[in-house]
């Protein structure tokens, strides 16, 4: 009996090992498997100018697919752990916007997501107010621990700053120089804010009118936005989308170059 209860003993130990190992390779593997930390703002421009461009139906329903897209990992875009989607603008200047995060478009279908941007973000507000985003999104980081993690700010707009009423520019401003992103500059090693659906003067204004250090900007032009219908073939599952993923990874996530101080 004793030489049993030995066996048995040593054979218990060696399963309880076993299973110690399986559980650390299998912790090893999931943490593998997650995607690495970064956090996605985008920003949807529901202001008058945009409005009466006929941009804005364009760009929601471009913003369905790519909030979808990157959800899911699909066509080797990549995955935020952190995601969240508001409005530029207000009735008024200052006015706070509600930020929605990732849970509320986990497990939509694009169809649905651009249905509740349509009903989270109505075309009432006349004001467009980069300032007042870009201060939120610097909160919003610092409030829910994301500093460090990379940073992809995604703006949908025409690009073109409201001025507000009353205000006196001086002999050496523009719309263009009271867009304060400084508020961004040092939440971490790598923040990249996109300016889509913008003219190409205004995207060149942006980049060399507005201060900026170790920001990045990428702007693209409304008439090369549009180009994504082209590469989308409705007949195709999303997933076998091949040529609109890449024509996103090339003409949207291009990795921009460092910010320069003008």
């Amino acid at each position: 009996m004793t030489g049993l209860r030995r066996f048995t003993t040593a054979a218990l130990a060696a399963v309880t090992a076993m299973t110690a190992t399986a559980c650390r390779r299998g912790g090893r593997e999931g943490e593998a498997k997650k995607p690495p930390a970064s956090t996605m703002i985008i920003g949807i421009d529901v202001s008058g100018s945009f409005r009466d461009s006929r941009l804005y139906d364009d760009a929601l329903q471009f913003a369905s697919l790519y909030i979808y897209a990157h959800l899911n990992g699909i066509g080797e875009l990549k995955v935020p752990t952190a995601l969240f989607v508001s409005s530029i603008g207000g009735a008024r200047v200052g006015e706070p916007k509600a930020f929605h995060p990732i849970n509320d478009f986990q497990g939509r279908t694009p169809d649905q997501i651009a249905a509740d941007l349509r009903s989270w973000f109505p075309q009432t507000d006349t004001y467009t107010d980069f300032n007042a985003f870009f201060g939120r999104v610097s909160s919003l980081v610092r409030e829910r621990g994301l500093i460090l993690a990379p940073l992809n700010v995604v703006v949908l707009s025409d690009g073109m700053p409201d001025v507000p009423p009353g205000t006196r520019l001086a002999a050496n401003q523009n719309p263009y120089t009271r867009i304060d992103v400084s508020p961004l500059e040092f939440l971490s090693r790598s923040v990249t804010v996109r300016v889509l659906y913008a003219s190409p003067q205004v995207g060149e204004n942006w980049k060399r009118l507005v201060h900026h250090k170790r920001v990045r900007f990428w702007t693209q032009e409304a008439q090369v936005m549009a180009g994504w219908h082209q590469q989308y073939k409705p007949t195709l599952p999303l997933a076998q989308q091949a040529d609109l993923w890449k024509w996103v990874r090339d003409n949207v996530d291009f990795r921009a170059r460092a910010g320069n101080l003008f």
